[in-house]
């Protein structure tokens, strides 16, 4: 059977007569902020506190768009009569957003969490040599973390928070133990005595 002449044209105006009489879904972005789901990953916030200038982050990242720079301090020694230590100071840490393709390997392979994935999203700049964030803002985007999930209840302690409360009730007992006074014990006899 041979299809009807026009009706091709006939089925498109149909649909778009449906879709002109529907409710329009858009939102206004900038007017109405989008709900955004609770991992969304927007920028990479700094926890300069935790930084050690370790590195780690800057060599893994397959961009190469992580820049930091830091110097050595001696630090003095912790008991008397102890060695100085050295330790790395941060001076500078800065990320290049044009660069960036937001994989999350620098957060990931971070030791002492000192990234994090931030929902923000409106950084957007005119120019893309600005698109490359220093560590003020870097710690700006910091306080725009959302706080970690709750622990599922069902769910198995941590390792780490079941040995560290094990530590905490044996030293709490040990201190329990050494404040508690020992009653007199009675007097032996002296040598010399019968």
């Amino acid at each position: 059977m041979a299809p009807i002449p026009g009706s091709g044209l006939a089925k498109g105006l149909a649909v778009t007569l449906r879709t002109m009489t529907r409710k329009t879904v858009t939102e206004q972005y900038p007017d109405a902020q989008p709900e955004l789901p609770p991992r969304t990953r927007g920028v990479i916030g700094l926890f300069e506190e935790n930084c050690t200038v370790c590195m780690l982050c800057a060599r893994e990242c397959p961009d190469w768009c992580i820049y930091i720079d830091s110097h050595k301090e001696t630090v003095p020694p912790a008991a008397p009569g102890g060695r100085e230590r050295s330790r790395n100071v941060l001076d500078r840490f800065a990320i290049d957003f044009s660069l960036c393709m937001y994989c999350g390997i620098c957060i990931e392979v971070c030791p002492f969490d000192a990234l994090f994935w931030s929902p923000e999203f409106e950084y957007a700049e005119t120019d893309i040599h600005e698109l490359t964030h220093e560590r003020d803002k870097l710690r700006e985007w910091m306080w725009t973390v959302p706080a970690p999930p709750a622990l599922d209840p069902a769910a198995e302690e941590p390792k780490e928070i079941a040995a560290a409360r094990k530590t905490a009730e044996k030293l709490a007992a040990a201190q329990a133990a050494s404040h508690t006074p020992q009653p007199p014990e009675p007097n032996a006899p002296q040598g010399g005595e019968s």
